[in-house]
């Protein structure tokens, strides 16, 4: 999916909660914005792709579309019902999917091109591994997207919100906040912002589960520059995209909250790097 189309981006957004297979077709338009990314980087994505973390699969079936072939991996088979269907629909043939663990890769070294790991590492237990991992795959020359999020912002924590916006999740901590926003969805699902569909600690809730924390690395940008430094990597292209409340922000202060070490994993909600292997670096995958 090449081409940027800003109507069925907000079309599928708007409906992305109500299935996997609906936010594997978000994702699937939303990769366009990514390909675009990585285009005005210089990269091909003409070879051997690889998606370290697939969730639903929109997005490697939108870019196997460009690709020789593309691998798709995820912990779990979320694609199994999403992205195979998509595949089929779109007559994609040139994409696998497989159940692995993005710390144990079932690859050769240096088998692809390109590795893909959008919104991944926050969930990856080890996300030292992790990058190592993907770079021992990546062929020599080979590049890496990666995309995260700051845990401290809005974005980043991957917790609901309140309709009154308070961050709990900055005047708390991360433990109480989290514990927090469980007994509301028990007790007061009504304080909070998103409905039930789109909100699993209300669906878990509603279903008498427990809500496990998925938040594994707690990203903060200058740690993630430091790992993916000592994975061997060097980074080609940083971006740091701050969230819109701080966006409207006069420009030289909103450039210093995006910069200094001390408001920046607050402000912005989103990094995208592009990634180069470091020939000289050595890689300590194993």
């Amino acid at each position: 999916m090449r081409q940027i189309d800003d109507s069925a981006l907000k079309r599928h957004s708007d409906l992305r909660f109500r299935s996997e297979y609906d936010y594997a077709l978000f994702e699937y338009y939303r990769s366009a914005k990514v390909i675009a990314y990585l285009e005005q980087a210089g990269v091909s994505m003409t070879g051997r792709i690889l998606d370290a973390g697939c969730g639903g699969g929109g997005m490697p079936v939108s870019f196997a579309e460009e690709a020789e072939s593309l691998t798709a991996i995820d912990l779990t088979p979320r694609f199994r019902d999403a992205g195979t269907r998509l595949a089929a629909e779109r007559g994609v043939r040139n994409v696998s999917f497989a159940v692995a663990n993005g710390m144990w890769l079932p690859f050769p070294d240096r088998a692809f091109d390109l590795v893909l790991s959008h919104a991944v590492i926050e969930h990856v237990a080890n996300a030292a591994r992790y990058l190592r991992e993907c770079r021992r795959v990546l062929k020599s020359g080979g590049r890496m997207y990666l995309s995260t999020s700051p845990y401290l912002s809005f974005a980043g924590a991957h917790l609901p919100r309140l309709k009154v916006p308070v961050p709990l999740h900055l005047l708390l901590g991360r433990r109480a906040a989290f514990a927090t926003f469980c007994a509301l969805a028990r007790h007061a699902p009504w304080a909070l912002r998103e409905p039930e569909h789109e909100n699993t600690f209300i669906k878990a809730a509603r279903q008498g589960t427990v809500k496990h924390d998925d938040l594994l690395e707690r990203v903060r940008i200058h740690r993630m520059r430091t790992l993916i430094l000592d994975a061997g990597f060097e980074i080609l292209r940083e971006n740091l995209h701050q969230t819109r409340t701080f966006r409207r922000l006069p420009g030289p202060i909103a450039r210093w909250l995006r910069d200094s070490r001390l408001t920046q994993d607050v402000v912005v909600g989103a990094v995208e790097y592009v990634l180069r292997i470091d020939d000289a670096a050595p890689n300590r995958a194993r």
